[in-house]
C-alpha cells in the first residue's frame, strides 16, 4: 500500500509538493482552506473586469519548463505565453523622464552606452557573472533543501565558489556600483533583488542572478492570467491521482503517542461555517501554507522546532497595499508593467525594514493586463493594479490605505498627464489584514523572509519538523520567496519526504540509509545547532531538536534491527 500524503495548501509550493509526490508513488491529498485552488495566485471577477489576486510577474521561464518536463509535459500543454517588449516601463523623476527598458540585452547594452562611457562593455561582464550565478544558483544550491550539514561536504569547494564566483559576501548594490556609475543605469540592475524581499544593500550579490532573469531569460505573460498557471498544475495534478479538496480548513496536525503525525483534523465548508471536524488519515503531512502559522498553530507546543521568539526576529519581506481597479477608459500612457522609481528607493526602504511606517513618498508598481488581454477588462477600458510595498507588521486602517491610495493616485496622474480617478467604476482595497485573514500570513507579509545573508539556506526555517513525518515548503523555507523558488520548495520537499522514508512505520528502510541517518544526525548536533544559534534560535531550542532527532533515528534503527532479527513483528 503506498503511504499517504496530506498536502496542506493548493499554492504554488503545495501544488509543486503534491505533483512531484505522486509521481513518487505516494497516495497524495492536497486540501486548501479556499474555494479556488492557487492560494495568493487565485482570481476574481468584478463588473467584467478579471483580476489576478496576486503575482503578475512571469520570468524564469526555464523553472516552469523544467517543472512541466519532469512529468513529460510541456508549459504548452497547459497555457500559452506572450514575450513581452518592452518587458516594462520605468518612470524616474520628472527631468529624467521615463524608459522603456528594450527587451535585448543589446539594446540596454545600447542605452547604458548612452548614459555612460563604456557601460555597454562594462554590462556583458556583469551579465556573463550574473549567467554563471544563474546556472549555478538554479541548478545546484537553490535546490538543496539545506536541512543537514551533510548536504554540504563539498565545504571547501562551496567556500571557493561563495568567495570568489557568486559573491555570496558582498551586497548586490555594492556589486552593481563595481561595474557602473550612472545612477539610472544603477538603479535598473538593483530593482529586480525586490522580488526576493531585500534592499538592495542587504541582499547577497548572488543574486545578481536575478538580473539574468531580467534582461536575458525575459519577461512574459500566460494567456488568461497569472491564475493559469496554478490551475495548470492543479489539471496535472489531477492527472496523476492527486485529490484535491478545497473549503477545507486544517485546524490541527495530529501527532500520535511515538511522535510522528497521524493526520490532520480538518472541519469542511467554507470560512465562518459551523461544519463538525472531522480526521484525514495520514503518514506523511507537507505543509505549505504559511509555515509560522503551521507550526505555531497547528502543531502542540512540544512538537515546535522554533520559538515565538526567533519568528519575531525574522527580517520579513514587505507587505503589500494592493488595488484593483477598473477605468472606463483607456490609458494609453501606461504599459503592461510600470515601475514609479520617481522617489528614493532608500528612503522607502528604511520605512520597510529599519524604521517601519507608512511610506510618506512611497515607489509603487502599476500593473495593466489589459495591455495584453483584452479578456481581463470591457472592451474600451482597462484593468489596473497597483502595489505599494510596505513594512511587514503595521496597523493597517482604512485611512491609511486611502492616504496612500491618493499619494499615488496624484503621481500616476501627473506622470501619465491624465485623470484616473475620475474614471474607476471599481476599486478594492487589500493589505495586512487580508493577508493574514485569507492566508494566515505571519506580520501580514506578502513573500516571505527577505534573503538577506543570514536568511539563507541554512539560516532559513528547516524544511524538517521535529515530528519527524511532518515536513514544509514555501515561501518562509529553502530556497525562498518568489513564484519559481516555490515551485522549486515543492519539488525539494518531495524529495526530503522520500529520503526519510526510513524513520515512518511504512516507510522503505534499509540498513545504509539508518547507517547514513544516524552520522548525519550526529553531526547535525553540532553543526546545526550552531548554525541555528547563529540565525537566532536560543541554544536550548536549538540543541532540543538535534538531539531529540538523533534519539529518535537511534531509536528506529534499533527497532528495525530487532524486526530484522525476528525479535519483533513488523508494525502494518
Amino acid at each position: 500500500m503506498p503511504e499517504k500524503v496530506i498536502v496542506i495548501g493548493g499554492g504554488f509550493a503545495g501544488l509543486s509538493a503534491a505533483c512531484s509526490l505522486a509521481k513518487k508513488g505516494y497516495k497524495v491529498t492536497l486540501v486548501d482552506r479556499h474555494d479556488q485552488i492557487g492560494g495568493r495566485a487565485r482570481v476574481f471577477e468584478e463588473k467584467g473586469f478579471k483580476f489576478d489576486y496576486g503575482p503578475s510577474w512571469y520570468w524564469m521561464p526555464d523553472v516552469f519548463d523544467t517543472f512541466f518536463a519532469n512529468f513529460g509535459k510541456k508549459v504548452s500543454d497547459y497555457y500559452s505565453l506572450q514575450r513581452l517588449d518592452p518587458p516594462y516601463r520605468v518612470f524616474f523623476k520628472e527631468e529624467i523622464g521615463h524608459v522603456d527598458v528594450p527587451d535585448k540585452a543589446e539594446d540596454l547594452g545600447k542605452f547604458f552606452e548612452s548614459r555612460e562611457k563604456g557601460a555597454g562593455e562594462q554590462l556583458k561582464k556583469f551579465l556573463k557573472q550574473a549567467k554563471y550565478k544563474y546556472e549555478v544558483g538554479m541548478a545546484d544550491y537553490v535546490r538543496r533543501p539545506s536541512v543537514s550539514i551533510m548536504e554540504f561536504l563539498d565545504g571547501l569547494w562551496l567556500l571557493y565558489e561563495s568567495v570568489c564566483r557568486l559573491d555570496m559576501f558582498t551586497t548586490h548594490r555594492a556589486h552593481v556600483q563595481k561595474f557602473f556609475k550612472d545612477p539610472i543605469n544603477r538603479e535598473l540592475l538593483e530593482w529586480p533583488v525586490l522580488f526576493l524581499g531585500g534592499a538592495p544593500d542587504g541582499v547577497p550579490a548572488l543574486y545578481s542572478l536575478m538580473d539574468h532573469a531580467s534582461v536575458v531569460l525575459g519577461t512574459f505573460y500566460p494567456e488568461g492570467g497569472m491564475h493559469a498557471i496554478p490551475a495548470a498544475m492543479a489539471n496535472l495534478a489531477e492527472e496523476l491521482g492527486v485529490d484535491i479538496q478545497l473549503n477545507v480548513e486544517v485546524e490541527k496536525i495530529v501527532v500520535g503517542s511515538n511522535g510522528l503525525a497521524t493526520g490532520v483534523k480538518v472541519k469542511r465548508g467554507k470560512k465562518g461555517s459551523s461544519a463538525t471536524s472531522t480526521i484525514l488519515d495520514a503518514d506523511i503531512v507537507v505543509g505549505t501554507g504559511d509555515m509560522n502559522w503551521i507550526e505555531q498553530q497547528l502543531l502542540e507546543p512540544q512538537y515546535r522546532r522554533y520559538t515565538e521568539q526567533y519568528w519575531d526576529k525574522r527580517v520579513m519581506s514587505p507587505g503589500s497595499l494592493l488595488y484593483y481597479i477598473g477605468v472606463s477608459k483607456k490609458l494609453p500612457n501606461l504599459k503592461h508593467h510600470n515601475l514609479f522609481f520617481d522617489e528614493s528607493l532608500d528612503d522607502h526602504c528604511v520605512e520597510i525594514y529599519d524604521d517601519p511606517a507608512w511610506p510618506e513618498k512611497p515607489l509603487f508598481y502599476a500593473c495593466v493586463p489589459s495591455k495584453t488581454d483584452a479578456s481581463t477588462a470591457p472592451e474600451g477600458q482597462e484593468n489596473l493594479f497597483l502595489l505599494v510595498p510596505l513594512a511587514a507588521g503595521l496597523e493597517d486602517t482604512d485611512e491609511e490605505r486611502e492616504k496612500c491610495y491618493n499619494l499615488v493616485m496624484d503621481r500616476l496622474e501627473k506622470r501619465i498627464g491624465e485623470d484616473v480617478r475620475g474614471s474607476v467604476v471599481y476599486k478594492r482595497a487589500w493589505a495586512h489584514r487580508e493577508f493574514e485573514d485569507e492566508y494566515h500570513s505571519y506580520k501580514g507579509n506578502a513573500y516571505g523572509l527577505a534573503n538577506t545573508l543570514l536568511q539563507t539556506a541554512f539560516f532559513k526555517p528547516s524544511m524538517k519538523s521535529v515530528v519527524p513525518n511532518v515536513h514544509f515548503a514555501g515561501q518562509l523555507t529553502s530556497p525562498g520567496p518568489g513564484v519559481p523558488p516555490a515551485i522549486i520548495s515543492g519539488q525539494i520537499t518531495a524529495d526530503v519526504v522520500d529520503n526519510c522514508s526510513y524513520l515512518r512505520v511504512n516507510g522503505k528502510k534499509t540498513i545504509p540509509m539508518f547507517l547514513y541517518g544516524l552520522f548525519a544526525a550526529i553531526a547535525d548536533i553540532f553543526a546545526m545547532t550552531s548554525i541555528e544559534m547563529v540565525s537566532g534560535l536560543d541554544f536550548f531550542s536549538a540543541l532540543k531538536f538535534t538531539v531529540s532527532h538523533f534519539l529518535f533515528v537511534l531509536f528506529a534503527f534499533v527497532v528495525y534491527v530487532r524486526q530484522l532479527a525476528g525479535f519483533t513483528k513488523k508494525t502494518d
